[in-house]
């Protein structure tokens, strides 16, 4: 028996919708694939570059604490949370292994890791190769100076500043601590600011010479100062008074009874009348 037509349609006068089951194809299933896998790597990537904490995913409870104003009323201050009290220990990724840089000796051309020209004056000469006599001599501060005619700014700010090393004073270790160069690198220093050896010697000609000049000033200063010594202690100033002394008197106008007499030490003339 057929089925009637009201019996097809509902009592809305719409016929019943049949839900469809559709098949998503192989080629669709990998797609949806690959991008949950992408999906995934970026997380794990992101996850990654984050620093992870010990107490990760832990929960905390701001803690108040409540204190006497003293006017009538209380104040609740909120305290710092758990994550903020206590330090966080951050976990680092590995860092990658790296075949270390080794260095070349300028002398012997081996390769060597470290030596102590190297850490102390940046020079590429391993420890085997190293001579303290004559090559890799060290010089003071004031050796330098002397005998290069270098300044403070040839030695600390003309680029770059020359490296040194701090040791005692062996005069008096309580004096402050003398700064030993490398022999070496003040040479080549002072190549750079004179240009050559010949206009360093002229330099301490000329320095020589104007030396001599101010010592033979500084000795006929005190030479003039040595004279106007003696001079003042053979010389005695008089203080004691002067009396007069005067000789016989002499008529100068007889009529009007006018005389004088004149002091035989000084030649003082003393005018006076006679009554």
């Amino acid at each position: 028996m057929e089925p009637s037509k009201s019996q097809e349609v509902d009592a809305a006068g719409h016929k019943p919708e049949q839900s469809p089951q559709t098949e998503l194809s192989a080629a669709m299933q990998a797609k949806i694939e690959r991008n949950r896998q992408r999906a995934l790597m970026l997380r794990q990537a992101r996850l990654a570059s984050r620093p992870l904490f010990a107490a990760e995913g832990a929960t905390s409870a701001k803690v108040s604490k409540t204190i006497d104003s003293g006017a009538g009323f209380f104040i609740e201050e909120e305290g710092e949370g758990e994550e903020e009290q206590t330090a966080r220990k951050v976990v680092h990724q590995p860092a990658p292994v790296i075949k270390p840089d080794y260095l070349v000796c300028d002398d012997c051309q081996k390769p060597f890791m470290d030596s102590y020209l190297s850490n102390s004056f940046d020079l590429s000469v391993c420890d085997k190769c190293r001579d303290n006599e004559e090559k890799h001599k060290l010089i003071s501060r004031t050796e330098a100076k002397q005998l290069y005619l270098l300044k403070d700014c040839d030695l600390d700010k003309r680029e770059p500043p020359l490296r040194f090393i701090l040791k005692k004073n062996p005069h008096n270790p309580r004096w402050g601590d003398m700064k030993l160069y490398l022999k070496l690198q003040v040479l080549k220093r002072c190549m750079e600011v004179w240009g050559s050896e010949e206009a360093l010697e002229e330099a301490k000609e000329t320095r020589e010479e104007n030396r001599e000049v101010q010592k033979q000033k500084r000795f006929n200063k005190k030479v003039k100062e040595l004279r106007r010594a003696v001079r003042s202690s053979v010389w005695t100033k008089d203080t004691s008074v002067h009396q007069h002394q005067y000789g016989p008197d002499e008529v100068v106008d007889p009529e009007e009874e006018l005389y004088k007499k004149t002091c035989t030490t000084c030649g003082h003339e003393l005018t006076y009348e006679k009554m």
